[in-house]
Formats: C-alpha cells, sequence, structure tokens
C-alpha cells in the first residue's frame, strides 16, 4: 500500500546519480514539516554550517504508520556537480542507515510519525570537508522520497557585505545590490578569478541563487566585488504572516475556525500590493516555527491543520498560476500551493495542510515559462527586510573538490545609495 501512495503521490519525480548537476528532490506529500537547520536562524532551510558544527533534520509521516527511513550523504562540487571524493575521504563512518529517532503523534485528530537525525551521530562521526553536500531520504524500498542541499565551511576567508540601492534609476525603487568584499589573510588565493567561485542567495532561497561573480579587483588579499545589475535581487515585499498556535480561536490572521475531520482556518482576504505604498511588516523572511501553546512537546503535540487562503488580485491572470510561496516547503511551488480563481466570489482561493505554528508566505506568479514573478502581486521595494548570505569557495589547483572557504551575512535593514 505505501509503496502504491509513494510513487501515486510522487507523480513521476525521478532521481539519477548520473545527472551533471543535482537538483533537490521533492517530498510526496505525506512527508511534511521539513525542518532542516545548522545552529543560527540564518542557517534555516538549506543551512551553512561550520566545519565540525552539527545539524538537525525532522519531518512528519503523515501516514502515520512508523516506516522505516534511510539516509545518505553525498559532496558536491560549487556547481552542485559530483565531485571526485570518495565516502571515507569526505565523511568518517558510514551512512545508508536507519533513522532510529521516531515518535508518534500524541493525542492529534491527524497521525503521523515524527522522525529526528542529528548529524554528528553514532554512526556519522564527522564530516571531513567543506563543501556542498546533499542529505538524501530513502524509504525501505531505497526509493529516493526527499532531498535537502547543505554546506559545510572553513572559517578561512572574512567576507564583508553591503546593500545598496541599484543604481539604475529605473530600478533604483525596486531593486537591491550587493557588495561585497573577501579577505584571506592566512590562505593565498592563487588565480582568484578561475579557482574562487561565489554564490549569493536572499533570504535562505537558494533556487533564486546569483552564482559565478568573478572580483573585479584585488587590493593585497582582498577580492572587490562591486557589482551593480550583476548583483542585484527585486526587493520584493515583506511577508504576509499567520500563526494558529491557538486552534480554537479567531486572530487577527484567521478570521473563522470549523472541525470536521480535522481544524480549517480561515484567513482573512489578502489583496495584491503591487500598487499599494510600502508598509514595514516584521517577518522572519518567509520561514516558519511550530509551536502549539496548550503542548509541552509540539513536535509531536502539535495538530495538522487546513488553513483557507483567499487573494483578492486586480490584474488579469492568462496562461499563468498563482501560488503560496515560502519557506514551509523549501520555496517550492507544486499543487498544494496552487490557488484557483472562483468566479462566484471572484477571488483566488486555495488551502494547504500545516502543521500548527508561525508562517511567513507570500503570493507570486508561475508563468508559463516556468519563471516565478514574485513582484506581480507584491510588488517590489528597495525598503524591504531581506537577509542575504554570501559563500565563498575555492579550488586549490591540483585539488580534486571545491573547498568552501567563509560565510558572510548582511541585511537590507541598513541599505544605502
Amino acid at each position: 500500500m505505501r509503496a502504491f501512495l509513494f510513487f501515486l503521490i510522487l507523480g513521476g519525480i525521478t532521481f539519477s546519480a548520473y545527472s551533471q548537476q543535482q537538483e533537490e528532490t521533492s517530498p510526496p506529500s505525506f512527508i511534511r514539516t521539513i525542518i532542516f537547520q545548522g545552529g543560527t536562524q540564518e542557517n534555516e532551510g538549506n543551512p551553512a554550517i561550520r566545519l565540525g558544527s552539527s545539524l538537525r533534520l525532522s519531518f512528519d509521516d503523515i501516514i502515520g504508520d512508523e516506516a522505516d527511513y534511510y539516509y545518505t550523504i553525498e559532496h558536491f562540487n560549487f556547481d552542485w556537480t559530483p565531485s571526485q571524493l570518495s565516502k571515507n575521504e569526505y565523511l568518517e563512518g558510514f551512512d545508508n542507515v536507519r533513522i532510529m529517532n521516531f515518535t508518534n503523534a500524541l493525542n492529534t485528530l491527524q497521525p503521523y510519525t515524527h522522525y529526528e537525525l542529528s548529524i554528528p551521530n553514532n554512526n556519522v562521526k564527522q564530516l571531513k570537508v567543506s563543501g556542498n553536500y546533499i542529505l538524501s531520504i530513502y524509504n525501505s524500498n531505497r526509493e529516493l522520497v526527499f532531498s535537502r542541499k547543505f554546506m559545510v565551511y572553513e572559517p578561512l576567508a572574512q567576507v564583508s557585505a553591503e546593500i545598496k540601492r541599484s543604481r539604475d534609476l529605473n530600478f533604483i525603487d525596486e531593486k537591491q545590490v550587493v557588495n561585497f568584499s573577501i579577505n584571506s589573510p592566512d590562505l593565498l588565493l592563487k588565480n582568484p578569478e578561475q579557482n574562487v567561485m561565489v554564490t549569493v542567495v536572499q533570504n535562505n532561497n537558494l533556487k533564486l541563487a546569483i552564482k559565478d561573480l568573478k572580483p573585479q579587483y584585488t587590493i593585497a588579499n582582498e577580492l572587490i566585488y562591486r557589482y551593480d545589475s550583476e548583483s542585484s535581487f527585486w526587493g520584493g515585499n515583506e511577508f504576509l504572516q499567520f500563526d494558529n498556535k491557538e486552534l480554537r480561536v479567531t486572530t487577527s490572521d484567521i478570521s473563522s475556525v470549523e472541525l470536521e475531520d480535522l481544524y480549517h482556518h480561515y484567513l482573512f482576504l489578502d489583496f495584491t500590493r503591487k500598487n499599494e505604498p510600502y508598509t514595514y511588516n516584521p517577518d522572519i523572511n518567509g520561514g516558519f516555527v511550530i509551536r502549539n501553546m496548550q503542548a509541552q512537546n509540539s513536535d509531536i503535540e502539535a495538530e495538522y491543520v487546513w488553513v483557507h487562503f483567499r487573494l483578492k488580485n486586480y490584474d488579469f491572470v492568462e496562461n499563468s498560476e498563482i501560488h503560496l510561496y515560502g519557506g514551509f516547503n523549501n520555496f517550492e511551488l507544486d499543487k498544494s500551493t496552487l490557488l484557483n480563481y472562483n468566479e462566484v466570489t471572484g477571488y483566488y482561493e486555495g488551502a494547504r495542510l500545516f502543521k500548527q505554528g508561525y508562517y511567513n508566505y507570500k503570493y507570486v506568479l508561475l508563468t508559463d515559462d516556468g519563471a516565478i514573478d514574485d513582484g506581480f502581486i507584491s510588488g517590489n521595494f528597495d525598503e524591504t527586510e531581506n537577509l542575504y548570505s554570501i559563500f565563498v569557495y575555492y579550488r586549490t589547483p591540483g585539488a580534486r573538490y571545491d573547498r568552501m572557504i567563509g560565510v558572510g551575512y548582511a541585511n537590507s535593514q541598513n541599505i544605502r545609495n
């Protein structure tokens, strides 16, 4: 029964070990609430951890039959192609073992089994080298269920960054530009134009990362990156939010509550914000936090709730789709995030199953050519508070893999001209 459900829900997602550039595999719909993090809030979703630090993965299986899951760890180059390292060169211990830490839900209408995995552990003693990694989860039939990327860095380079408004007057009110420098006093970076690679990420969303920026010039051991258009991001808008830590009460986010087989929470109507003035609204940059105010352990006592969304959009949408967007599913667009137009109400409507907690979300347009337009509904504003991460890689001449030698962060709260 489980194998049938897996293939039915997975909908043809396949995995090939021989693909050149490895992408993450999205989970089937019975896998929910994947939390993957390192030691800080900046490291949620696709964490970047210091070499020797720990990782924590948790997820729920809402079939709730204590299924067996196994994990593997693979090392990759900067461009997410497989590195030439063998497993014993980057991992001390062994993987491809069962996840033993799991617990069934307690006193919930929706049954589920909650799984947790920490690295290092008794089997994986440590990760030996820095760089890009993928953690993959398999079922008992050794079929890939889902995978997540993460990064490990060595603190060898110092990254200083600042956020500026675009110098292009056409986008000065809509875009944010990341300028940064890399200083490596203890590591000589040979031929940096070829051997130093960087990735710039907005709000922990690797899918919209800017890559392959080359240093514009060098001052002693410092590499300078002061691009404009090449390192610019659309500013977007602050994320919307809802908090359903209390199941039975309405809030400033939730207009009504109904109980059927599960609880249903109906959010207040959202409106297109593209043509509205920017309004500061503190958010957590697309993230989420699981919590149930009545529970001692929210991991296994938080309920699953159908959350209903309604959007009043004033622009005609043709040959495109409107989706929910956020870190709650690692910024993926699928059937569960799709909103359908209701001709009776004139609203775009949709419902998705969420575990109790605090969530950020926004609405985006998926065009017929597969592009995501973040500003079509939310708008783009240079004042928007965004978190930027800069990941720095270095290929030592003659080496067989790309080291990750530094990480830097900057926030657009301090944006300037």
